[in-house]
């Protein structure tokens, strides 16, 4: 049964199915703050996504979870994020119903439901919504994306993707991509759009439309971009992030994004003002921002891509697209700004003439950067606070609707509070049908979301929706006719102790003046309504464990004793043996039938340049190299004569107390030398998965180019662990953290 058309819809937007249906697109960008676009108020141009708000709407008091995994879930379903199992990023996951990071069967995606209504469906991007551990070449897959719904993909699992070696999915199985001169992730992501469409349009069914779903691993650190963009920047933040701020709030004001009347709350706790800043850092921090600037606009150039390719095809204006965002701005650059940013995030800082000394290579392949605080907070202008925190900084955001035959007023405005549970409500609501009870034999949870698809005609139309919880980490937040009560929570401190905060959203956009003394009883029923959402979603028990998580996740999954063949695809990071501060060996079985071939090539590596470790053989030598940070490395090498028959080949390491330990290779049986290293790192915090035979994605060492596919006969490569842990990892990891 269709939606009825009620309270003075226009019946115009309908559309019944089967009907010249339109096309739908998300466009899906990762991190990117209230503030960043040109027609949000941004200094950065972003002329394609700016044609996009031009032709269709833009909503000011659209609202996401605050982190990429729960929007995401919660964008594909139409359901509370905790309700469907996703109540943080999918690595984080533990055994709690409302975090088990598996979308719950009973809450069928979008794709699902426009699959059995004749849609071609296509995913392309991040997909990030289910645990790492079943990113295995032995799958499980029904939680990969043609599991839930979408008939082709190609992209990747988790974040963090590096954009110019990407490790990436085609289907359901992994891929070594050559990078060829010129390349790029995002344009990359673009391409196989476009060929996925090309594969589409050759069948000739109007009657069958399709479904695109494009998440870009932009902007989100690391923020690499092709010079050009970056340089196009050169200069521009050298005012400073007081002054950028207060510039795009008065464009904001300008274009009407926010009322005139909106006061810019003080910089977060801990930015400090730019003028009380050395020279140095002035100079790094605008490097950095003019890096970002780049990223954002490269990505709108491949967009720009997408909707020329779509007219030429004469299907851009039957194309319903909604462009967002999945959370604000990301703070996890931390006050100083990183040149390699899982370092300094996860388990070490790096010192000021460090960065300065890379300041060149910002944006580059050598970089797994981003940028400081401040400009977080600037991204997200006039707003509070960054992702993961729910304040208007991490969870308000852009939303654009761009659908030309349909939308008459287009270049406009609308106010509407709208939530990321409301997305696809308003989708069924606008095709004229209905969420179906049952999917794939399975009895179906209601959608949680509110339609929208009343403010696509109606500028003025009053609110429809009522109550919008959030959590995310422990910050709660309630949003309620206008109303929002807050609290940001610190890590390790009583839940009880958190100080709530009130604010009336419909006359302080900024969440400048806290109310909470003012109206004590509204504070505290909007907290007693938050507590009974949290009940009815899965929310509790709270847990503001982060990094904990993956650590219980690593150990709950890894195994001592593993076997890797030559043509083994390759291994997502968090199913690396769990080598995490214990002793093992590593062997590769090598057969010789030809004295005269020279062995040459990987035989085994884990991570990236960025952080791993590689086995190889190079110029008669067995050579290991550990990749700290990129910068900081260690080598040893011992001549490799192999015979005839069998050989093995390897290395064993033996930790110490102290995070680091000793590394010994060994050739059929012979040990020697010894090397020490001075610390190491956590599997989990690698940038990159296990290759056997090759070395396929970021290479791990500088003296080689990727591939560097062994040449021999590789039989296989073992990995061994076989002793007890000799340092807590996760406690170097907290005391790391805690020390910056």
């Amino acid at each position: 049964m269709a939606l009825s058309v009620t309270n003075g819809e226009n019946p115009e937007l309908k559309v019944p199915l089967g009907q010249d249906m339109p096309n739908i697109i998300f466009i899906v960008l990762d991190d990117l703050g209230f503030a960043d676009l040109g027609c949000y108020g941004s200094e950065i141009s972003t002329p394609n996504i700016d044609r996009l708000a031009a032709g269709g709407l833009r909503y000011t008091n659209f609202h996401t979870t605050a982190m990429c995994s729960p929007s995401r879930a919660s964008l594909l379903t139409g359901r509370q994020h905790h309700a469907v199992g996703m109540g943080a990023i999918a690595e984080w996951s533990t055994e709690q119903p409302g975090y088990n990071g598996y979308i719950s069967s009973s809450a069928a995606t979008i794709a699902e439901v426009l699959q059995q209504k004749r849609y071609s469906t296509y995913a392309v991007g991040k997909w990030h919504i289910m645990p790492q551990a079943d990113a295995g070449p032995t799958g499980p897959f029904n939680n990969w994306p043609l599991g839930k719904g979408f008939d082709r993909w190609y992209g990747f699992h988790g974040a963090l993707a590096d954009s110019w070696h990407p490790e990436l999915y085609e289907d359901n199985h992994a891929i070594d991509v050559v990078v060829p001169e010129g390349y790029h992730l995002s344009r990359d992501l673009v391409e196989h759009a476009k060929i996925f469409l090309d594969d589409w349009a050759t069948r000739g069914e109007k009657s069958q439309p399709f479904f695109l779903y494009l998440a870009f691993g932009a902007p989100h650190w690391p923020h690499q971009v092709p010079a050009e963009y970056r340089d196009r920047y050169r200069g521009k933040y050298d005012i400073g992030w007081d002054e950028v701020r207060r510039l795009r709030l008065d464009r904001q004001k300008y274009l009407g994004i926010v009322p005139q009347d909106t006061r810019l709350p003080p910089r977060n706790k801990g930015v400090e003002a730019w003028d009380d800043l050395d020279s140095d850092r002035k100079l790094l921090f605008a490097r950095m921002q003019e890096v970002y600037s780049g990223f954002v606009e490269h990505t709108d150039a491949q967009i720009g891509l997408l909707l020329d390719y779509l007219k030429a095809l004469d299907h851009l204006d039957n194309t319903i697209i909604v462009f967002l965002s999945d959370n604000g701005a990301s703070p996890e650059g931390g006050f100083e700004g990183a040149v390699n940013a899982r370092k300094e995030l996860v388990y070490g800082a790096e010192d000021l003439e460090a960065k300065l000394a890379m300041i060149d290579e910002l944006g580059g392949e050598r970089t797994n950067n981003h940028y400081p605080r401040g400009w977080a907070q600037v991204s997200n202008t006039p707003l509070k606070w960054y992702k993961k925190d729910v304040h208007g900084g991490g969870v308000r955001d852009p939303l654009i609707i761009h659908w030309p035959a349909k939308i008459r007023d287009s270049g406009s405005l609308r106010h509407q509070y709208c939530h990321v549970t409301d997305i696809v409500p308003t989708l069924m609501d606008l095709l004229d049908t209905t969420f179906p009870e049952e999917v794939k034999g399975v009895k179906q949870m209601p959608l949680h979301g509110t339609s929208f698809a009343y403010s696509v005609w109606d500028a003025t139309a009053p609110n429809r929706k009522k109550v919008q919880y959030y959590e995310m980490l422990g910050d709660r937040g309630l949003w309620r006719d206008g109303w929002k009560a807050v609290a940001l929570h610190e890590k390790g401190t009583p839940f009880e102790e958190d100080e709530w905060e009130l604010y009336h959203l419909d006359s302080d956009f900024s969440e400048y003046e806290n109310l909470a003394t003012v109206y004590p009883e509204l504070l505290e029923d909007l907290i007693n309504v938050w507590w009974q959402e949290a009940e009815t979603h899965q929310v509790l028990p709270l847990d503001d464990r982060d990094y904990e998580r993956a650590a219980e996740g690593i150990a709950r999954y890894s195994i001592d004793k593993n076997r890797y063949g030559a043509g083994s695809s390759r291994l997502d990071r968090y199913h690396v043996p769990n080598i995490d501060g214990r002793p093992y060996e590593v062997k590769a079985s090598i057969d010789v039938v030809d004295e005269s071939t020279k062995p040459e090539g990987v035989l085994i590596s884990v991570g990236s340049r960025f952080g791993g470790l590689v086995l190889y053989m190079q110029n008669n030598m067995l050579k290991f190299e550990y990749s700290y940070d990129g910068v900081e490395r260690q080598i040893v090498e011992r001549s490799c004569q192999l015979h005839l028959g069998s050989n093995n080949v390897g290395f064993r390491f033996n930790p110490n107390r102290n995070g680091g330990g000793e590394v010994t290779l060994s050739v059929n049986g012979e040990s020697g030398p010894i090397m020490k290293i001075p610390r190491t790192w956590p599997v989990a915090g690698l940038a990159g998965g296990l290759h056997c035979g090759r070395d396929g994605g970021s290479p791990v060492s500088d003296n080689y180019l990727c591939p560097f596919t062994f040449n021999g006969f590789l039989s296989h490569v073992d990995i061994n662990v076989d002793g007890e842990v000799k340092i807590d990892i996760s406690a170097e990891t907290r005391r790391s953290l805690n020390e910056e």
